[in-house]
């Protein structure tokens, strides 16, 4: 009996999900969507959300789901993938299988820290991206985007996703992992001209290179820090250039793009332009959300938040993570020392005091702006930031984008961001949009004036 199509992709997904673990499900198979299926001429289309996936999928994956396919319907499918949205288009480099173990095992100091893992960092609009291609290098070092180049400011995750790719290769290959900082870095590399005696300046010589040249995978954290430093500039760039060349994976972080580090040397500058820069934004509301309720889930403190002491939190700590654990941290300590049956909202402000910057009911929130712009038009919060594109959305999205600019000090992009991940010139469209439709329609000035007086 053929079996119906929308029978046979989920059995396709849930064999899959029997065969491969679950971290390499999440990141290349749930994501996936039925894009056509034709049963009468064996061909299928699969929806992938970025063109990472696409290429991961064609390479590593292809045969997986091939045999998946003809297990399940005992045919062989055309199989062929399409992106869902164009803008996620990335130049990418061929894709390749993972390197195989060693024959023996050989003791080595990685500096890892081990609690650091792609299962525990939490993934939203804002980063969801940067752990898809650090996964994508962790499961082929060397293979795809090499150098990776992970970049956004302080306290956004970019050094727990360089350990968790470390991590990851440790667990699964015998390849020789390090990771470092760029002041570690220029230490060694500066001691080796600081040493006075010859013969103790060649060892220290022979152990930089030992150290950083005879590895597999290389991740150096904060290279900004070598701006100014000329000589191990120099040091970074032959390390660099020997790694690439053997096909070595290198994995760097900074708190500005390749672009902007103007005071790096330019060769160095072009060569982390190689593979894939890729940027992490400051978390958005609902991974705010999410991140506090990772944070609490392990502490006795976890049960007793309420969603609007949640929110609060979410809607005070807007910059980084660290402030975020600042803050449950000084909640979770002011809790212990007086011991309150139950946690209000005027107990969690009296708590976080001069901590945070601003609250739940502050006018310069866009999620306060979203709320009651949903709230109106009877929809959720959700359904503005989706991709849905029905009219009785699309309006109220438009229109609560507007609103967020009128109201708020926040720029088109931190908008769009907190619209889904959506690009800044679909929030200068809406903005262009409601504002031209003011001219001529006085009930929507009506209706914005409701909903500020309701905010």
């Amino acid at each position: 009996m053929i079996l119906e199509k929308l029978d046979l992709w989920s059995e396709f997904l849930s064999l899959l999900q029997k065969k491969i673990n679950p971290i390499t499900f999440n990141t290349w198979f749930k994501p996936l969507k039925l894009n056509l299926l034709d049963t009468v001429n064996c061909k299928i289309i699969i929806q992938v959300p970025m063109s990472v996936h696409k290429k991961m999928l064609e390479t590593t994956w292809y045969q997986v789901i091939e045999d998946a396919l003809t297990e399940i319907s005992g045919d062989t499918y055309e199989i062929s993938f399409v992106l869902e949205d164009i803008n996620n288009e990335l130049e990418s480099d061929n894709l390749g299988k993972i390197n195989s173990k060693g024959d023996e095992e050989v003791k080595f100091v990685t500096n890892l820290k081990s609690e650091f893992t792609f299962e525990n960092f939490v993934t939203g609009d804002t980063n969801k991206f940067a752990k898809t291609a650090a996964i994508a290098v962790a499961q082929a070092p060397g293979k795809i985007y090499n150098p990776l180049f992970i970049y956004g400011k302080s306290g956004l995750g970019k050094t727990h996703l360089m350990h968790a790719i470390g991590n990851y290769i440790t667990e699964h290959t015998d390849l020789k992992v390090l990771y470092t900082t760029s002041e570690n870095f220029k230490d060694d590399y500066t001691s080796i001209a600081t040493t006075l005696k010859p013969n103790e300046r060649e060892d220290r010589a022979d152990f930089f290179k030992n150290k950083y040249r005879d590895v597999d995978v290389l991740l150096i954290d904060d290279i900004q820090f070598l701006v100014g430093a000329e000589k191990t500039q120099q040091g970074f760039f032959h390390t660099f250039n020997e790694l690439h060349s053997k096909n070595k994976q290198i994995i760097i972080t900074s708190d500005r793009s390749p672009e902007d580090l103007k005071l790096l040397e330019e060769r160095l500058r072009s060569r982390f332009a190689w593979g894939l820069p890729v940027d992490i934004y400051p978390p958005d509301y609902e991974l705010r959300c999410r991140i506090i309720k990772d944070k609490v889930k392990y502490l006795n403190i976890a049960n007793m938040l309420p969603e609007d002491v949640i929110n609060y939190i979410a809607n005070s700590c807007d910059t980084d993570v660290r402030e975020i654990e600042g803050a449950v941290n000084r909640l979770s300590a002011y809790m212990a020392v007086y011991a309150p049956t139950e946690v209000t909202l005027d107990f969690a402000m009296e708590a976080l005091g001069d901590y945070v910057n601003n609250n739940i009911y502050s006018m310069s929130d866009i999620s306060v702006v979203q709320k009651a712009v949903a709230d109106y038009y009877g929809i959720s919060v959700e359904a503005l930031k989706s991709k849905k594109k029905s009219k009785n959305v699309s309006y109220p999205r438009q229109l609560a984008m507007y609103m967020a600019r009128l109201l708020t000090n926040e720029s088109f992009p931190r908008i769009g961001l907190e619209f889904g991940g959506r690009d800044h010139s679909t929030v200068i469209h809406a903005v262009d949009k409601i504002e031209d439709d003011l001219k001529d329609n006085k009930t929507l000035q009506e209706i914005i004036n409701e909903i500020k007086a309701k905010i």
